[in-house]
């Protein structure tokens, strides 16, 4: 085999090894949709309430039965980067008189401790001058 034979094979691998990895590399941000739905706000959810009183709560509903108005869909769909898609249902039922009757939560919500949203530590303010003096500090 010569050498551009040799190169040539090496080439063609290379850019098809590169496609495989194209996707890993390329940033993908994550897409919250549809109502968020914390768990304290659907713990303070209770039969018996009116149909103000869930929208105060919970916000507009996503979808409403289009065969009856006496049940709403809360609907929320988290996709993290490369992650599955993750789908938290709440479906509230109104009964004849109007009021919330039973709810249900297909799967239950992540605590708000378990977030992976950490608080902002801020550093003690330095000045500008002590700030450059540490950058070309060698120690």
């Amino acid at each position: 085999m010569g050498l551009k034979s040799v190169l040539g094979i090496l080439l063609i691998s290379i850019s098809m090894t590169s496609c495989s990895l194209y996707n890993k590399l390329v940033y993908r941000i994550d897409v919250p949709q549809g109502n968020y739905l914390q768990a304290e706000q659907v713990a303070q959810l209770q039969n018996g309430m009116t149909p103000e009183q869930v929208q105060y709560l919970l916000g507009t509903p996503m979808l409403t039965d289009p065969y009856s108005s006496y049940t709403w869909y809360y609907v929320y769909l988290q996709q993290k980067g490369y992650e599955a898609p993750q789908q938290h249902t709440l479906s509230v039922n109104f009964n004849q008189r109007g009021v919330v009757s039973d709810f249900q939560l297909d799967k239950p919500l992540p605590e708000k401790g378990n977030s992976d949203i950490k608080p902002l530590e801020l550093e003690e303010h330095k000045g500008w001058w002590r700030s450059m003096k540490d950058f070309f500090s060698f120690s």
